[in-house]
């Protein structure tokens, strides 16, 4: 029987129908599956030490980890005091070193065998006998062939990620390389090209076949580096291959709305306003006013820094719209944030013949019922809500423009939901979460990017401390002594019920207690996410009115809440929330003329640990950032206003598929690439994609018959969202 790629493993040399059911379980199914199960690691001689240079190197006081190869010479089960220890000596070319377990000795006992050999990788340390010892290291079985190989010709031996069920049942990293050697020297010309022969040319690339035999079996470290760099190109080349056509899709789309632009109530509602817009927002205007005049759908993505303003350049995009005769939806990410919006604009547009809808799901069934009505008549007008706008019954009949706010909280099928109500709507997408240009590139390449990265000419940037809990009596004094003169102040806890598995301080509890006692004198409310939607609006509104002196909140006004008389923010236990949490927080206070307070309130041990201000983050190693996490992340907050930067910081805390999370962007996986750290490569790749669509838009070429069958094949899925934002 020939076997093919999509052969079933079982097939090959040495396995059968039973192991194949062990391989499932890590889901290898076919010989395709199998040569595409890439290494983790790699044993690479120039990288080994013998055991006489690991004594020296301990001698003279290194403390890092090594790795060293040797032969099994001995093992013995020694009693020290109450317990038992096994010993295992080693054998290598310069001498003997000793590996030693106090726990699991059964499990040792039974897998060491003399003459047999292997890797081990700890910290080294000298006893007092003189003797070179590893405690508890971890270990790698290698066959005396590999062993031979390996310290006579510099061979790079492979290691696999191996779960530890199919472990207990004899997978190991030997039997997987027997395996998957086999199959590379019977299936490797089966391999077909993923790439034309022209990109890997000119772009100095190992062809498929060479990259998949050198990921698994190096020849040489150069060849692995060049394999791992053709796997990465591959993977960041059809990910921009599909932004190039989406791109390409929505500049054919000719049949948009041409909106008129001269406008009565625009001018007047642009005339009625108190502040002058900054020159960041009119440039967005500009070239929102662009996309809007054209007769191809406006496909926008409007970044900016919290309280930057992008809300009323929203607005002044809706009235151009309702102008024309068109329904608007503003979609946002939370009832609280929803309520907001609706509010603020039926607050700036008091007087102007514009109806603002509210569509969220906590209203009463009538009032939904009588806003469905209106969607189903056509009636221009503002549209604001959370996801309840995607529902079945929302039929918009005359949709013109979609804003979709904090966008990256949406999973791509809900935006697509929304846009998809009506034949080509605008749409424009917001975000207060500033994003990397790298994944800015990545993430949204399709769609025509603005940035507002200026602020309001009379903001007052905002003050961020880092302060002990044992601090708070003196953080409550400080908040007195502002609302004394009148200003307003939130106090923010990460939960709102009690939890045995945290010792987090909860909302409720707290509120009760402060209103109790320090704060009994003044009028305090409290909002959190269990509350019902028009309980959440009447708490809001009354802080707004200055009913409420004080605010005890959960994280549920993370977004888009706007009190321009609140100066003063608590985040306790601030060490809990992640960094882009911690500035939308802040982002809550600053909005007025007065100067912003943001009160980061963690543990004793944290808040000693501060930056000094001229500190730059850029000369952290990865090292240094994934030791010092939390501090860094809590600094980063006290050294930094611009979102931007946060941003980068962010992204190299968490990486970027934490952050903005690439399934819900109807992206895969990266399995290669790191959008970190392979920005060169990405570069590189866009461009190469981005000319490949631009000269054969329908990839008919020949050449390019490759890349159309590829993207049939692994990225049908992605491909389907062609059109979404």
């Amino acid at each position: 029987m020939a076997i093919t790629l999509n052969s079933s493993i079982q097939y090959l040399k040495s396995i059968g129908p039973k192991r194949a059911e062990l391989f499932s379980t890590i889901g290898i199914k076919t010989v395709r599956d199998l040569l595409y199960y890439f290494p983790s690691r790699y044993l690479d001689r120039t990288t080994i030490l013998d055991s006489s240079k690991v004594f020296k190197f301990v001698a003279s006081g290194y403390n890092n980890e090594i790795t060293i190869v040797g032969k099994v010479a001995d093992t013995e089960e020694i009693r020290y005091g109450k317990k038992n220890i096994f010993k295992v000596t080693f054998k290598d070319d310069k001498g003997f070193f000793e590996c030693v377990w106090f726990s699991g000795i059964k499990f040792f006992r039974n897998r060491f065998k003399e003459d047999d050999y292997y890797a081990i990788s700890a910290k080294p340390v000298i006893t007092r006998y003189g003797h070179l010892q590893f405690a508890h290291p971890d270990f790698d079985k290698l066959d005396s062939e590999e062993s031979l190989n390996f310290r006579n010709t510099g061979k790079i031996i492979p290691f696999y990620k191996i779960p530890q069920n199919p472990k207990k049942q004899n997978l190991s990293d030997l039997s997987l390389r027997r395996v998957i050697s086999s199959a590379v020297e019977q299936c490797i010309n089966e391999i077909e090209e993923t790439l034309p022969k022209e990109i890997i040319e000119n772009n100095n690339l190992l062809n498929i076949k060479s990259t998949v035999k050198n990921k698994h079996f190096p020849e040489s470290s150069g060849l692995l580096e060049r394999a791992n760099y053709r796997l990465k190109f591959e993977e960041f080349f059809y990910i921009e291959s599909l932004i190039a056509l989406k791109k390409l899709n929505n500049k054919k789309i000719q049949n948009g709305i041409k909106y008129k632009l001269n406008i009565p109530l625009v001018k007047d509602f642009l005339n009625s306003l108190k502040f002058e817009l900054t020159n960041a927002q009119l440039k967005t205007l500009h070239e929102i006013r662009l996309d809007m005049e054209s007769a191809t759908p406006m496909n926008r993505l409007v970044q900016g820094d919290v309280g930057s303003g992008k809300t009323i350049v929203a607005l002044i995009a809706l009235l151009i719209a309702v102008s024309n005769g068109k329904q608007t939806a503003f979609m946002a990410p939370t009832e609280i944030l929803a309520i907001q919006h609706f509010y603020n604009l039926q607050t700036m547009l008091k007087g102007f013949p514009v109806e603002v809808e509210l569509l969220i799901g906590g209203q009463r069934k009538k009032e939904k019922d009588a806003t469905y009505e209106k969607m189903s008549n056509g009636a221009p007008a503002i549209y604001v809500g959370t996801h309840a706008l995607i529902e079945e019954k929302a039929n918009f009949s005359n949709l013109g423009l979609v804003i979709i706010d904090e966008q990256h909280r949406f999973g791509v099928a809900q935006r697509s939901d929304l846009i998809t109500k009506s034949f080509t709507p605008d749409v424009l997408v917001m975000t207060a979460t500033p994003i990397p240009r790298t994944l800015t590139m990545t993430l949204y390449g399709d769609l025509d990017v603005s940035i507002i990265d200026e602020m309001p000419k009379d903001r007052i940037p905002i003050k961020t401390y880092l302060r002990s809990d044992k601090k708070l009596d003196k953080i409550y004094k400080f908040i007195i002594d502002s609302v004394d003169k009148g200003l307003q102040a939130f106090i923010v806890y990460p939960l709102v019920e009690d939890s045995d598995k945290l010792d987090l301080k909860a909302a409720e509890t707290y509120y009760n207690e402060l209103n109790n006692s320090v704060f009994s004198n003044y009028n305090v409310g409290l909002i959190h996410g269990k509350m019902k939607w028009n309980e959440k609006k009447e708490v809001m509104q009354k802080f707004s009115d200055k009913e409420f002196d004080i605010l005890i909140s959960t994280t549920v006004i993370e977004v888009g809440i706007d009190i321009p008389n609140a100066n003063i923010i608590v985040i306790n236990d601030a060490h809990r929330f992640g960094l882009s949490q911690l500035h939308q927080l802040r982002g809550r206070i600053g909005r007025g003329s007065e100067q912003g307070h943001c009160i980061l309130v963690t543990s004793e041990e944290l808040s000693k640990k501060q930056f000094d201000a001229t500190f730059s983050f850029d000369f952290l190693s990865d090292a240094q950032i994934q030791k010092n996490k939390t501090i860094i992340r809590l600094n980063a907050l006290v050294n930094y206003t611009s979102g931007f930067k946060l941003a980068e910081i962010d992204m190299k805390l968490r990486g970027p598929g934490d952050i903005f999370g690439l399934k819900q962007s109807g992206l895969p996986d990266f399995k290669y690439a790191n959008l970190v750290e392979d920005q060169d490569i990405l570069l590189k790749a866009k461009q190469v994609a981005f000319e490949t669509i631009e000269n054969d838009p329908q990839l008919s070429s020949d050449k390019n018959e490759v890349i159309k069958n590829n993207i049939k094949q692994f990225y049908k899925n992605n491909f389907h969202y062609s059109n979404i934002a």
